[in-house]
């Protein structure tokens, strides 16, 4: 991981505000998250969680995970900010998904940026591997942090709490 500085970081906060834009979109009960893809300073794509189609009658927020089987869901309630801008760039500029970098924010309670923790989405980080997005980008107490996807990956799945 590299902490952008100077106008690295000027550049990648202004992103990371429209991906906190995307996030007030979100209707999950538990978390509000927002994604934007970018490639050569264009927004492509961008995602906000919630329940599969937006459909209340998808929502499984509040559910015991417990009682869900390990091999038929990922314990999640919703499609995640980054599946989703993932799928509005390929709907709308696959030819630009490769070598793009995708900026995450996620909200507090009050509606404000939060710091983002490790890595730990194998889901997303192995979609974002597949499209070929190049970096991921987080907000974190030190900085704002790019990762290279592989190393991204790989730190999800080595991720405990």
């Amino acid at each position: 991981m590299k902490i952008l500085d100077g106008v690295e970081e000027e550049e990648a906060f202004n992103f990371l505000t429209k991906a906190y834009e995307a996030a007030l979109k979100s209707s999950c009960g538990k978390d509000k998250c927002g994604s934007v893809i970018v490639k050569d300073e264009e927004i492509i794509g961008e995602g906000f969680n919630s329940p599969p189609g937006n459909l209340e009658g998808q929502r499984r927020c509040n559910c015991d995970k417990k009682k869900l089987h390990k091999k038929v869901t990922d314990k999640t309630c919703c499609v995640h900010a980054e599946q989703r801008a993932v799928m509005d760039a390929l709907s709308k500029n696959s030819d630009k998904l490769n070598g793009s970098r995708l900026y995450f924010i996620r909200l507090d309670d009050e509606g404000k940026i939060s710091f983002a923790g490790k890595p730990y989405c194998t889901v997303c980080s192995k979609m974002a591997l597949d499209s070929g997005i190049k970096e991921f980008v987080l907000y974190h107490k030190e900085g704002i942090g790019v990762y290279d996807t592989g190393e991204y990956n790989l730190l999800s799945y080595g991720y405990s709490d």
